[in-house]
Parts: structure tokens; C-alpha cells; sequence
């Protein structure tokens, strides 16, 4: 073993505080995400609601903190009168962001009862494609106002009484994409989505607002875009949109690995444009990120094409994903936290069976894919502060990046639980590489477990009759001395998570 990596951290040097809705995710009305996914009547763990018990608890495992709802482009083209009162009563409707039918039998009420059973918030998205200001005062009228007016009074009359008390609110999706129902320009959207929103805060002064940012750093308009709309909307927004999805379709796993990067670049050019913003305007306001699409998406793409039109809840995006999937989910996840001084929220796209960290068959068992396990690790353990990462890594090169760090990692320290944990991602496909870390600010410090996700094969996965192909185990190699310096071993193609316990 001839590379060597070492990362310096202090207590005292503090990127930020993780916002626990970093660790959100998306349930979208697209292929089986809803029906098949986390509602299934007739299922045999269904409960009496229809929701699969078995998907609540995977869901549950995850510890996911806000969930976006129901778009997505999805949302663009949605009435959402059309997802509450009677069932019976909902009308059938052309879907035609995927083009499937839609049977409103899931709509808004339904999944917020499902958010309670979940343990998470909804993160709400209103229709700014097809409709405007006044759909979108309505919904938060019938969500959050508590009665006496027509829309809180239906809500009611469909068996709510008390407010749903929505506070996050996304102003529409992606509407800088030309495949958007309704796109817009900069300026079309900056307005609406200003209007809007002072309309919606009228109605709830306590709501916190989205607006679409570019839909990726690949845009035309990016990040022209950004700069235009917070132009015309900074005083009503409190966060900026901004997705990124990352693939392998050339089947090189190196340049691959090193994606990431390119997310790095992306939220820092986002946020130096809202920063320019902040500063024309000459304000005291701060407007942070909310990375509200991010993941793994390529495998699905040839299949997605072949499928017919018109069914309801067709197979669509059920990317199957690996090993090597899995690494570059923790590189991403080690992104976010690295700029947790401004994403303040962020969302896996997407829950269950849609490009997803959970698996189902209808009428069968639900599991876990590779993407579960990193994104699982960050969210149980990392809460509390980002500390600044000093990294010296050995580096290589690749066909989109240059000087690509081995060895990506950072830590995050729970000053509550007396805790420091460290994940780490080693891009080698060929050796290990041994890793010190200083922690000899925070004084004497045992190893609890060093969890460690790794295969020989980068293309394994998990299937439903083999669950457990990749999965993390406890045996990973890491030794603490007196001084606080950690000693770890991270394995070739490896995530790896090192928990400290702090002594008093």
C-alpha cells in the first residue's frame, strides 16, 4: 500500500449545522411510487388504509425527515382538487408528464395521513405549469387554515379537522426544462412564482418557500437563470431549487466515482450567484439551497422507452442499482454535507421503486437496494455540526475531472450523544488505502464500529431473491491511540462510516 490519505479535524472549525432535512426524500404519482410502492389495497402487510407496513418500516429505518409531494413533473399538470373528498368521486385523468393514467385514488389528504405513520413532514409542491396564483392560495387555504373560510371548511368536511400545518412549499418543478408542462423563461417564472408566493404567504405568514432553480448544471440558462429569478423574487423565497442526477453509461467506473465533483461545482456556482444577488439588492437576507433532486439515475432509461401508454402505475425509473451505485450515492451524501452551511434541504429521488433505496414487488416482499445503506448511514448518524475537512489524498485523473481525491470524506460531531463520525469513500479499484485522521482536539476517544460497504463486484446489486448481495458489515479496520489520532483502513471501492465515542 504506497498511497496514503490523512484528514485534520478541530472542534472548533465548524462548516455548519446539519438541518435534519438534508436527509429528505421524493414521492412523486410516476410508476410505482405510490400505487405498488407505499400504497397497496389488497396487499397481505397492507393496514386498513391501503399503505404497506412492510415500506413504512424501511422507510422508517431510514429516518427520513421531510418528503416532497406529489412532483416532480407530475406536478406541472395536477389539479390537486382532483386528489381529495369521496374517492369514489375522483376523476380519472390523463397523466401526461409520463403519460399513464392517473386515479386520484392517493392525494393529498391520504399522504399526509401516510407522512404521520412515516415519522416525516411533506415538503408540498403547487402546480405553476398548467395553473397559478390563486390554485396555489387555495391548497394552502384547505391545508393550513384552520376554518371558517370555504376551502379550511372543505378540508374538514372531508374528515380533517385540524389543519395539516404544511410548512415547506416548492413553487413549482424544474420550469426552466423545456420537457415541463407550462416551462417558462426566467422572467415568466421569476414573476409568477414572486406573486404567488406573496399570495400563499398572505394566506399562511409562517410558510417557507422554493423556487425552481436549474434543473441541472447542463442548462443553457445556467446560471444566468438563478440570477434572474432571485432577481425578481429574492424578498418571497427562502431557498433555491437546484437538481443533479449523475450516470455510467460508458460504463467507466473511475470518471464515474468522480462525479461528485461536478456537484461540488455546481452548488458552489449556485450559491456564489445568490450571494451576487444578496449583494445587488443590498440585503441582510441569506437565501439557502434546497437540493430537492438528487440520485443515481441511467439503468431504467432503454426500458423506460419501450413502455406503452396510458396504464396506471406502469413499471417506469425502477433503476436496479449496485454496488458501485452505492459509492457514488455516499460521495454525494459527503457533498451536501460539505456546503451544510447553506443546503439546508435535500431530497433522494426518490423513495420507493422509482429510482429508489426500496424496492417492492406488488403483492410480495419489499427490500433494500445498494443505495439504501450510505444514505441510511448519513441519516442516523449524521446529526450535528460539519467540521472543516483538512484532507491531503493521493489523486487521479479521469475523462470529465482532473485532480480527483482517492480518499472523499468528512465528519460531523454530535456535541449531544459525545459522538464524531467520520465517513469516508475510497475510489480506488485497484488498493486500500490507509487513512489517518487527527482528532486530537476533542481529547480521548473509543472506536465504536467502522461500518464499511464494499464487493468485489462493482456491479452487484440486491434483488428480491438476493436481498443481502451488498450489505454493510462491522469488521472494517480502524484503531485509536492516545494522542486522538484515528488509524483506518479503507478498502478499494469501499463507504465506510467510523463512529467515535467521545470520553468525558
Amino acid at each position: 500500500m504506497t498511497q496514503r490519505a490523512k484528514m485534520i479535524v478541530d472542534k472548533d472549525f465548524i462548516i455548519g449545522q446539519v438541518d435534519d432535512r438534508i436527509y429528505g426524500s421524493f414521492i412523486e404519482h410516476l410508476g410505482r411510487a405510490v400505487y405498488g410502492g407505499i400504497y397497496e389495497e389488497g396487499h397481505p402487510d397492507a393496514d386498513e388504509q391501503g399503505f404497506r407496513k412492510d415500506v413504512l418500516e424501511l422507510v422508517k429505518g431510514l429516518q427520513v425527515p421531510i418528503v416532497r409531494y406529489p412532483g416532480g413533473n407530475f406536478v406541472s399538470g395536477y389539479n390537486w382538487e382532483d386528489g381529495v373528498g369521496p374517492v369514489a368521486d375522483r376523476p380519472r385523468r390523463l397523466e401526461l408528464a409520463w403519460r399513464t393514467i392517473e386515479p386520484n385514488w392517493i392525494g393529498f389528504n391520504e399522504f399526509m395521513d401516510w407522512c404521520g405513520k412515516a415519522g416525516t413532514e411533506a415538503m408540498m409542491a403547487v402546480n405553476l405549469g398548467t395553473r397559478g396564483i390563486d390554485d396555489a392560495r387555495n391548497l394552502v387555504e384547505y391545508s393550513n387554515h384552520a376554518s371558517g373560510s370555504y376551502w379550511s371548511d372543505l378540508r374538514r368536511s372531508h374528515g380533517y379537522e385540524t389543519p395539516h400545518a404544511v410548512k415547506t412549499w416548492c413553487l413549482g418543478n424544474e420550469m426552466d426544462g423545456p420537457w415541463q408542462i407550462g416551462s417558462k423563461t426566467a422572467v415568466e417564472y421569476g414573476r409568477l412564482a414572486n406573486e404567488a408566493g406573496k399570495t400563499m404567504k398572505l394566506v399562511d405568514s409562517g410558510i417557507e418557500l422554493v423556487a425552481c432553480g436549474s434543473s441541472s448544471r447542463t442548462m443553457s440558462t445556467f446560471p444566468e437563470w438563478e440570477a434572474t429569478v432571485l432577481d425578481l423574487a429574492y424578498d418571497t423565497v427562502d431557498y433555491l431549487s437546484i437538481h443533479q442526477y449523475f450516470g455510467n453509461q460508458k460504463g467507466d467506473a473511475k470518471n464515474f466515482l468522480a462525479q461528485s465533483v461536478g456537484m461540488d461545482q455546481f452548488i458552489h456556482t449556485v450559491i456564489s450567484t445568490a450571494d451576487y444577488v444578496q449583494a445587488k439588492k443590498r440585503s441582510k437576507k441569506k437565501i439557502h439551497l434546497s437540493f430537492d433532486e438528487w440520485n443515481v439515475w441511467f439503468h431504467s432509461h432503454d426500458h423506460d422507452r419501450k413502455l406503452d401508454p396510458w396504464s396506471i402505475a406502469p413499471p417506469q425509473l425502477e433503476d436496479v442499482y449496485t454496488h458501485e451505485d452505492a459509492l457514488v450515492v455516499g460521495c454525494m451524501l459527503i457533498s451536501l454535507l460539505k456546503r451544510a452551511d447553506r443546503v439546508k434541504m435535500a431530497c433522494m429521488a426518490q423513495l420507493v421503486n422509482v429510482i429508489a433505496p426500496i424496492m417492492t414487488r406488488n403483492g410480495g416482499p419489499a427490500w433494500k437496494q445498494t443505495i439504501y445503506y450510505p444514505y441510511m448511514h448519513a441519516s442516523v448518524f449524521g446529526r450535528g455540526q460539519v467540521l472543516v475537512p483538512l484532507i491531503q489524498s493521493p489523486k487521479y485523473d479521469s475523462a470529465d475531472f482532473t485532480d480527483v481525491p482517492y480518499v472523499e470524506s468528512v465528519a460531523v460531531y454530535n456535541e449531544e450523544k459525545s459522538e464524531v463520525t467520520v465517513f469516508a469513500v475510497n475510489r480506488s479499484l485497484e488498493e486500500a488505502i490507509p487513512f489517518e485522521i487527527d482528532l486530537r482536539s476533542f481529547g480521548a476517544a473509543s472506536i465504536v464500529e467502522h461500518i464499511v460497504l464494499e464487493n468485489d463486484d462493482l456491479l452487484a446489486t440486491n434483488t428480491e431473491h438476493r436481498p443481502d448481495q451488498v450489505q454493510p458489515h462491522a469488521d472494517g479496520r480502524s484503531t485509536m491511540d492516545a494522542s486522538g489520532k484515528l488509524e483506518s483502513i479503507l478498502n478499494k471501492a469501499s463507504w465506510n462510516v467510523i463512529r467515535l465515542k467521545l470520553q468525558s
